[in-house]
């Protein structure tokens, strides 16, 4: 049996029982290695690790539980998302075993249609190589109006999203990092700038995603990053590359906030990554071997 990882955003970020009930049924046949909640994007990531064998059912259980308790029609996080549990990625711990993760992603899609009634649409090396982004752009009334015009059909379970939980994104795909760099100064349209100059999609690093986003509990500036291949963004890299625009901007770049755990490959001294301090416990294999 091989181990695999996942890493289900659900999007529930304030209530702590919801968050625990959620959390609790995630361990139901697996680890559950992290979970990080965020106020204002209103959403938790969970880290999950389990055999292949498992998985599926402790996902199945997890993503039944937050169909039950999340209710999109009051959410008003600032995240995009289409689902209760918006996103939940099959990712690989080890090199060849990208396949497996897909026949994993597959199953574990094929039974939230047919045993939780949601609809499920398939990305990453499941999907054709989309992205959730792909998906999310306009929210769950831009995805049902999609599907409804034949612009998209979903891949297991009913054409109708579901009022309460919506629809579930599931996928195999590569080990990412989730990073959020605060600007001291500055404001959202410096944090926008910011973000389109070090994203691919702009332009800029290879395997780069990022959006610049206004805290609304904090008023806090922030440029979100996912690093999609870490191979060829190296973290240390791209904090450097949103310290240098930051700079060319006149704007003051302040501490930065590791989303989940990140791998060992990526681990440097925390004052490069605008760390204060990186325990054992958010490096990834660390943490697989503690407890």
């Amino acid at each position: 049996m091989a181990l695999l990882e996942s890493v289900p955003n659900v999007s529930e970020g304030r209530d702590p029982m919801v968050i625990a009930a959620i959390g609790q049924a995630f361990t139901e046949h697996g680890r559950v290695l992290d979970v990080h909640s965020d106020f204002d994007h209103h959403r938790s990531v969970f880290t999950i690790a389990a055999d292949e064998g498992d998985l599926v059912d402790t996902l199945l259980a997890g993503i039944a539980r937050a169909a039950e308790l999340v209710d999109l029609r009051s959410h008003d996080g600032i995240h995009p998302r289409v689902g209760a549990a918006d996103v939940v990625p099959i990712v690989p711990l080890r090199v060849g075993e990208m396949a497996l993760a897909n026949d994993v992603a597959l199953a574990l899609a094929r039974r939230v249609g047919d045993e939780i009634g949601l609809p499920v649409f398939l990305y990453g090396e499941s999907g054709d190589g989309r992205r959730p982004a792909f998906f999310r752009r306009g929210g769950p009334a831009e995805l049902q109006r999609r599907v409804d015009v034949g612009e998209l059909q979903q891949a297991f379970g009913p054409s109708q999203l579901d009022p309460r939980a919506g629809a579930v994104l599931i996928g195999a795909r590569p080990l990412l990092i989730a990073f959020n760099v605060e600007l001291q100064t500055g404001d959202l349209a410096d944090a926008q700038a910011i973000a389109a100059a070090i994203r691919e999609s702009s332009g800029g690093m290879s395997g780069v995603q990022a959006l610049g986003l206004v805290l609304p509990a904090s008023g806090r500036i922030q440029v979100s990053v996912n690093v999609i291949d870490v191979e060829a963004a190296p973290l240390v890299a791209v904090v450097e590359r949103v310290r240098e625009v930051a700079a060319a901007r006149g704007v003051n770049v302040g501490r930065s906030e590791l989303v989940g755990l990140l791998p060992e490959s990526a681990a440097a001294e925390p004052r490069l990554l605008g760390l204060d301090v990186l325990p054992d416990d958010r490096v990834l294999e660390r943490r697989l071997l503690l407890d």
